[in-house]
């Protein structure tokens, strides 16, 4: 389900909110400021549409040009906070934690901001339930004078083989590192230059030479691509002699795994997790989860099977980590799963493929009110459209076009043409293509409202 076009923290893989919404509503209230979101600019339209949902239209959403990890885009915001206030305290959170204890997080997080604010980078060290391969782990030092709960970080443990693991929650002095930190804008960023004066660099040019793109930050990319490929913890957190840590039982899960999601989601009698059109017959302690299709489940413990349009996978609980093996196999294949879903999101809407052939392939077309795609021609295929809900506007060539339900509209190759939902309700259109080549870049385009090239 986690691919690269639309990845875990997008979806609603606990409860009824995506990954993304959970954690921007944790820092939710008029004690916080407005959220800054750094993210792959592909996922931006999503993002701020997945915002608006639960209510948050200020936030701060800064478009990363590459990938650097996260040393590189939490340095990009604190500087980004530290042009006006250089000693606001801020709260980093990766948007793809599950937290089913939020009283104790909102306790936890008043001793990191004491503590945060006397110049600490300060993180919080989870409570143990089980000997964890996946995780790294935090070593207890000692207890930070005048701040209650709060202790020196002694040392940062990798993540340990299944012996080492069993040991180190076997004692008392360690805690999984749950990636989360507090810290004020300006020790971060002392720290950043004390330890990590590369990343500084390269960050400071591409914050100074943003540009601001509709409701969007662009960082320079090629400042940006300067930054090295770093986390906050190997560039800060276990070089800084200001560590501290604050144990705490949050129900917190990276959700790395799919065994980790069926750890922390609610379970039937016979432990079984069963979500979307699924039926169970003599199944105990599984994870059936279907996104489309009726899955059905016999005779089978222990098991992982997920249904999505274009994949199923099936696992033993035992070995959901080993889906990485298959998603480097696919990717080495190069086959299109490995990258994207078969349902692909637009800033309009959003199109799926519905059946494809030699020279012919039909879609699905969703364009939500108000919204238009590109002005575009294509070299190698023809379309028609049919429009099945909705209202449309369509341009081609030098003419304008109204469509309602069960009207069509012919585009020849080479034509210019876009389309618009004028209506109050989503539009709903079949597009069947027809020519030689039918991939996604033969598209030229001559005008957009979304500012894609």
């Amino acid at each position: 389900m986690s691919r690269a076009s639309f990845p875990k923290q997008l979806w609603p893989l606990v409860g009824e909110r995506t990954m993304l919404q959970e954690t921007a509503l944790r820092a939710a209230g008029p004690e916080f400021a407005p959220p800054i979101v750094v993210c792959n600019a592909e996922h931006r339209f999503l993002i701020a549409e997945q915002l608006r949902e639960i209510g948050i239209e200020n936030a701060r959403i800064v478009l990363e040009p590459v990938g650097r990890n996260s040393a590189p885009a939490i340095t990009t915001a604190a500087m980004i906070v530290a042009e006006d206030t250089p000693d606001a305290i801020l709260w980093m959170m990766a948007a793809d934690a599950a937290i089913t204890r939020p009283e104790a997080l909102q306790s936890a997080l008043v001793k990191a901001v004491s503590a945060a604010g006397q110049g600490n980078v300060v993180t919080f060290g989870m409570q143990p339930t089980r000997p964890e391969t996946g995780y790294g782990y935090i070593e207890l030092g000692d207890a930070m004078t005048g701040l209650d709960g709060v202790y020196r970080v002694a040392a940062f443990r990798e993540k340990p083989d299944l012996e080492q693991a069993r040991q180190l929650v076997a004692s008392t002095r360690y805690f999984w590192n749950s990636g989360m930190f507090v810290f004020s804008a300006r020790t971060l960023l002392d720290e950043m230059r004390a330890h990590a004066p590369d990343v500084v660099a390269a960050c400071t040019e591409a914050v100074a030479h943003r540009v601001r793109d509709l409701v969007f930050e662009r960082l320079d990319p090629a400042a940006f691509a300067k930054a090295p490929n770093i986390s906050i913890d190997y560039a800060v957190a276990e070089r800084t002699a200001h560590a501290a840590v604050i144990p705490a039982d949050l129900g917190w899960s990276d959700v790395g795994s799919w065994d980790a999601l069926w750890d922390i989601s609610p379970k039937d009698q016979d432990g079984n997790v069963a979500l979307g059109d699924v039926f169970l017959e003599d199944a105990r302690d599984c994870y059936v989860r279907s996104e489309g299709m009726v899955a059905a489940v016999t005779g089978l413990s222990d098991a992982v099977v997920v249904v999505t349009e274009d994949a199923v996978l099936v696992t033993h609980r035992d070995r959901a980590q080993d889906v990485k093996r298959v998603v480097e196999r696919l990717t080495a294949a190069g086959r299109h799963e490995a990258r994207a879903h078969n349902r692909c999101y637009r800033p309009w809407g959003f199109y799926e493929s519905l059946i494809s052939g030699d020279r012919f392939q039909v879609k699905r077309i969703v364009v939500e009110p108000g919204q238009k795609l590109s002005l575009q021609k294509h070299y190698h295929r023809a379309e028609h459209w049919v429009v099945v809900e909705g209202v449309a506007t369509v341009v081609r060539d030098h003419e304008t076009i109204m469509l309602r339900e069960n009207e069509s509209v012919y585009l020849p190759q080479g034509c210019t043409h876009r389309m618009e939902n004028p209506g109050r309700i989503p539009l709903t259109l079949i597009e069947v293509q027809s020519g030689a080549y039918l991939g996604e870049d033969d598209i030229v385009r001559f005008e957009d409202t979304y500012n894609r090239s």
